[in-house]
């Protein structure tokens, strides 16, 4: 027998129905009223000519597209919370009564949000704060992977922050390690199959090189240690990455003082001519021979851990001169405007390596590119995460350079969230190296 549904609407039955559900007029209301005023909100701020800063880890959420599909409704929650204009002020009220009157820090824990490298601080052109970063690299898993009780900011001692991605990267990767490694290989044998050198430049976590500040206990240190080894000995066993570490710790011996800012994620300016160095003799042995490195002057940049957790701070930047022939400085302003493509051409001095270079990175290339110009003659500068948004250009990238540098962070590698590696990708630029051979 089939039994028909009542004909008035359920709200309508008496209590006692089986079918009866009760509308709550009053709170579906107020919900929508909170609904309305908080994704209202940043749009009438705009229109009033407010706008919003860029005080996390990643650009501003873009207003979701109705080609999206369900993505349309996902996608209004965090357009909305990171353009409210006030969103700063109100980290930092936070942060100040946490500390004033329950006298410690506040999580501010992200839930499921996507954490994407942290907007690096640029020495240069500018001082105090920073242009957004447009291409902050992602490190981390992906938005509604369970993060409770991961911090973005992990508080050391002796007043030194450390990136929470570090680990959290680690315990909740979006790929599993071999695979990502697996891929590291695969672009490596693309680039050299078409004739041209490749240099995977595996650079530290701050976590990993400066471990002395570190609290005794943090969120994720436990499933991560295990973890850090692994990264290491594949990237260099299996995808042939060449090892900072010993370079960027004889620095710090040299220096006396680490090679990454107590407020910042990414290495100094002398961890970034480390860099440009091991690259330069690793494609020309004895390149670096005859180059002077001096010290030019100082400058305060915005540190971007402090951001985060609603705080100010800054990193003591010191700005060098590097005369690859031992009297021409060929240091630049460094940038971080490498969306597009920079190329770079200059008049050729012995200590320089003149074959056409093209290298591609996350936010630690931002450092480097002072330094970059002056070691090579003919030079393209790239974020890796524009082979998302930007495949053809990347590609072309890779094709009009004879040597194809690949400067990668430890998170990224242990998150498996490199655009690059995607197959698609890699198979597009197979097929377009192999059109134009080097050799």
């Amino acid at each position: 027998m089939t039994t028909e549904l009542p004909p008035v609407h359920e709200a309508w039955l008496p209590r006692e129905h089986s079918l009866h559900r009760p509308r709550h007029g009053k709170r579906q209301l107020t919900a929508l009223i909170s609904a309305l005023v908080f994704f209202a909100t940043p749009a009438l701020m705009w229109v009033f000519g407010m706008r919003p800063s860029e005080i996390e880890n990643h650009e501003l959420a873009s207003f979701p597209s109705a080609g999206d599909g369900w993505g349309l409704f996902t996608g209004l929650e965090p357009w909305a919370t990171d353009n409210l204009v006030f969103r700063e002020e109100a980290i930092s009220a936070a942060d100040w009564v946490s500390r004033t009157i329950f006298g410690e820090p506040p999580p501010f824990d992200q839930g499921g949000a996507t954490p994407t490298g942290p907007l690096p601080g640029t020495p240069g052109e500018q001082s105090g704060k920073p242009e957004p970063d447009e291409d902050a690299p992602v490190a981390g898993p992906p938005a509604g992977t369970e993060q409770a009780g991961f911090r973005n900011v992990v508080e050391g001692t002796d007043g030194w922050l450390y990136y929470g991605s570090d680990a959290l990267s680690k315990c909740h990767p979006t790929k599993p390690l071999a695979e990502t490694i697996a891929q590291l290989a695969k672009l490596r044998d693309v680039v050299e199959r078409s004739g041209r050198t490749f240099v995977l430049v595996l650079v530290p976590d701050k976590t990993t090189m400066v471990p002395e500040y570190l609290p005794d206990s943090y969120p994720g240190k436990e499933c991560a240690a295990p973890v850090t080894p692994q990264v290491w000995e594949q990237a260099i066993e299996v995808a042939g990455g060449l090892d900072m570490r010993p370079r960027l710790a004889a620095a710090a011996e040299r220096h006396d003082r680490p090679m990454y800012y107590p407020l910042d994620t990414h290495w100094t300016s002398e961890g970034a001519l480390e860099m440009v160095k091991a690259v330069a003799q690793e494609v020309k042995p004895g390149v670096a021979e005859k180059w002077r490195i001096q010290k030019k002057d100082e400058e305060l940049v915005t540190a971007d851990l402090p951001r985060l957790v609603g705080r100010d701070g800054d990193n003591k930047v010191v700005n060098y001169r590097l005369k690859p022939d031992g009297r021409y400085d060929r240091a630049r302003d460094a940038t971080i405007d490498l969306i597009e493509q920079k190329h770079y051409d200059a008049e050729r001095l012995q200590g320089m390596v003149y074959a056409p270079t093209a290298v591609l990175g996350d936010s630690f290339l931002v450092n480097a590119s002072s330094y970059l110009p002056a070691a090579f003659a003919d030079l393209t500068m790239q974020y890796y995460r524009s082979a998302q948004n930007r495949p053809d250009e990347v590609i072309d990238t890779f094709t009009d350079a004879e040597i194809v540098v690949f400067e990668v962070v430890e998170r990224n590698i242990a998150a498996g969230v490199i655009d690059l590696l995607d197959q698609r990708f890699l198979d597009q630029l197979d097929e377009e190296l192999r059109k134009h051979p080097v050799g």
